[in-house]
């Protein structure tokens, strides 16, 4: 028998109701064009924005903690960052902070998982600027700031795509 719980439930409708209603009216970013500016705070208390991300290559993950897709990816994201992150591969996980995450539970996410990048929470505007859904959702943005690429879900093919787009960028 599944159980499941409403704590999870009503706001991951209340987002994805969200998203839908505003999505028309809102310009998603498109792969070639500037990746939309954000600012957010890591659990570490570090301020960072995308203009600190300028020179690097940056793989940025929205995910949740009760994610499955989301735990999948985990793995494969912390050997990119210990593999590439000395050649100028940086890695920002945004969680989604709905469903119960809250800033504790995501610090004690990060540290039970053993994540080696910095991860903060998304606010709903940056949700919309990237047109956030589902989850996990992942975007590649080059060293000028222009979105390459984003990848939906996650399985060991878009493991394979993706650490071959960060190679690219990298070597360019």
């Amino acid at each position: 028998m599944i159980v499941i719980s409403l704590k999870r439930i009503v706001p991951v409708a209340f987002f994805v109701t969200v998203l839908v209603l505003t999505c028309p009216a809102h310009a998603l970013p498109r792969k070639g064009s500037p990746a939309p500016p954000f600012k957010v705070v890591t659990t570490a208390g570090q301020k960072v924005t995308g203009a600190s991300y300028r020179g690097y290559v940056l793989v940025m993950e929205f995910f949740a903690t009760w994610c499955d897709g989301c735990r999948d990816s985990l793995p494969h994201l912390i050997t990119l960052y210990r593999n590439y992150g000395k050649d100028g591969l940086r890695i920002l996980g945004l969680n989604l902070g709905i469903g119960g995450d809250g800033l504790q539970q995501v610090r004690q996410f990060a540290r039970e998982n053993r994540i080696n990048f910095p991860v903060s929470i998304a606010d709903a505007d940056m949700l919309l600027d990237y047109g956030v859904q589902p989850i996990p959702a992942i975007f590649v943005i080059d060293r000028k700031g222009v979105l390459v690429e984003k990848y939906v879900g996650y399985n060991p093919l878009i493991g394979e795509a993706l650490e071959k787009t960060v190679r690219t960028l990298l070597a360019r």
